[in-house]
């Protein structure tokens, strides 16, 4: 027996002609007509067909288009892509995308798939979630689909490693054991210096007599070669150091023009970050000196720690890491601050005693 469907014909913005078919009852094909005239009205109508285009190609024009990030930015974001965004939605059209099937992709990348994968970090399921969602973004503002299904899915919880700091005699012994590294070592425990900031640093960028470090340049370590930009804000910036680092560092600048590295390794070259090695130099001077592990990136968090204990306010902390602003180093830093905690406790009380304020007992 023949099942009866109706079929709506009608026009496009652009007057091209085009059908659907399919519509069991009468009704429903009316429905439709009427909702596509209401959106060429109203300047919301979308072409069925135009969500045809799949993730995949949509996806590699949208990688293209990533110009404001960072060429370090751009590697993770690609890697992303490559290795877990497209094989899973690649082949997809950005029409058949469905909220459920993202927050299903999003749990398989937390969990493992079925025991065949290991679990992706949370930072990791965040860029991946991060690449579909903005191509899909995309997908919307190009009129392929009327919203983004991949908005409110529910994320894993990033949870940030605890902080490490150093005390002022675990420096000494960290930079005594790191030999000929240990005015880096130094700089970076008490500048507060990125790591692809002080391995960009050149001779020029010290003023010795101001006791000031410019920072202006980045020295990045992508696909195993070094590219250089400006720093992670974008903005230069002017650190202090120490009164004691002047002689060491005047030293690492003899005979040496302002173009040259100043921590350049024994071809002239950009330190490498030492971490992306095993048995680095690095890790041998932590293990001489006694120390627990530790990444590069702890030795800011430790300038952090020796800056407020030293009667820093945050703002100035702020300045010296390149901080967006002095939230950003409250939220990071919060842990740093717990003792301005009890001052306020404390002078509550004495200005509760001031005033008379007595409590009964």
């Amino acid at each position: 027996m023949l099942v009866k469907r109706y079929r709506v014909r009608y026009r496009k913005p652009d007057h091209s002609q085009t059908t659907k078919r399919g519509f069991r009852t009468k009704k429903e094909a009316e429905l439709f007509l009427a909702s596509v005239e209401l959106g060429k009205a109203a300047g919301t109508y979308i072409d069925p067909s135009s969500g045809r285009m799949t993730v995949g190609s949509l996806g590699a024009a949208w990688l293209t288009s990533q110009t404001h990030l960072k060429p370090s930015s751009v590697a993770v974001v690609e890697s992303a892509w490559r290795l877990h965004v497209e094989p899973a939605w690649g082949r997809v059209p950005v029409g058949d995308v469905r909220h459920s099937d993202v927050q299903d992709w999003v749990a398989r990348l937390s969990s493992g798939v079925a025991g065949k994968s290991k679990p992706k970090s949370p930072a990791l399921v965040h860029r991946c979630y991060g690449v579909l969602a903005g191509i899909l973004d995309t997908a919307v503002k190009d009129r392929r689909i009327p919203s983004n299904p991949a908005r409110g899915v529910g994320l894993p919880r990033k949870v940030s490693r605890e902080h490490v700091y150093l005390s002022h005699r675990q420096v000494d012994r960290r930079a005594r054991a790191a030999g000929d590294h240990s005015t880096l070592i130094r700089v970076l425990a008490y500048t507060g210096l990125r790591w692809c900031e002080v391995s960009g640093l050149r001779v020029g960028d010290v003023d010795l007599d101001r006791r000031r470090i410019s920072v202006s340049v980045n020295a990045v370590l992508v696909g195993g070669k070094v590219v250089l930009g400006t720093p992670k804000t974008h903005k230069r910036r002017v650190v202090p150091f120490p009164t004691f680092l002047a002689a060491p560092l005047s030293q690492a600048c003899a005979d040496c023009g302002p173009s040259s590295i100043l921590f350049s390794d024994k071809f002239g070259s950009h330190l490498t970050t030492p971490t992306v090695r095993e048995n680095s130099w690095f890790d041998k001077a932590l293990r001489e000196a006694g120390l627990e592990p530790m990444t590069v990136h702890d030795l800011r968090h430790t300038a952090a720690s020796l800056a407020v204990s030293a009667g820093a306010n945050v703002k100035a902390v702020q300045r010296m890491l390149g901080h967006a602003s002095a939230a950003m180093t409250l939220d990071t830093y919060s842990d740093l601050f717990d003792d301005d905690l009890d001052v306020v406790a404390t002078r509550l009380g004495e200005a509760a005693v001031q005033a008379g304020v007595t409590l009964a007992v």
